[in-house]
């Protein structure tokens, strides 16, 4: 992993650019003279890299390239140009790294036995309700219903047989 990092940083060396602007934060009055942020841009899409290491870099940054195919770091947290443009590099180099880091292959979970237990429990007590639904719906056929056919206790409902009006 590293020696892929290492090589690209020394192919694209020559094709880093550097700009400089005014920092804000700590400083005191050579904040105004001075320019100490560093931005670092670099253009992956017309990069002398190998397609396939362009690929995996535009695939895992998209979040951070532009849509001109440009990666861009800021940096300003020295007081020094120097020392920023240096942190710019350094940055630049872990985002690499991550990039070409290989994804870890995910190992499926087994359930557990308490897991199974509640599950089949769960099952079991859905059946017995479907089955005791089922003999009342059987059921319900040979009971009486209402004597009085629009009885407003009642009405069509033939599970209820037992209302005042039938009394």
């Amino acid at each position: 992993m590293v020696p892929v990092v290492t090589q690209i940083l020394q192919q694209i060396n020559s094709e880093l650019k550097f700009t400089t602007s005014r920092s804000s934060g700590p400083g005191g009055q050579n904040v105004n003279k001075i320019n100490s942020r560093v931005t670092l841009s670099w253009n992956i899409k017309e990069s002398v890299l190998a397609p396939e290491w362009k690929e995996v870099i535009l695939q895992k940054l998209h979040a951070r390239i532009t849509l001109d195919g440009e990666l861009q770091l800021t940096v300003q947290e020295s007081r020094s140009q120097l020392q920023n443009k240096e942190a710019a590099k350094a940055r630049l180099q872990e985002l690499l790294a991550k990039a070409f880091e290989p994804r870890k292959k995910r190992k499926p979970t087994k359930l557990g036995a308490a897991a199974k237990q509640a599950r089949l429990k769960s099952k079991k007590q859905l059946a017995e309700k479907k089955e005791v639904a089922q003999k009342a719906r059987i059921g319900r056929a040979s009971l009486p219903t209402c004597l009085i056919a629009s009885c407003y206790i009642c009405g069509p409902n033939p599970d209820l047989y037992l209302c005042a009006s039938a009394n």
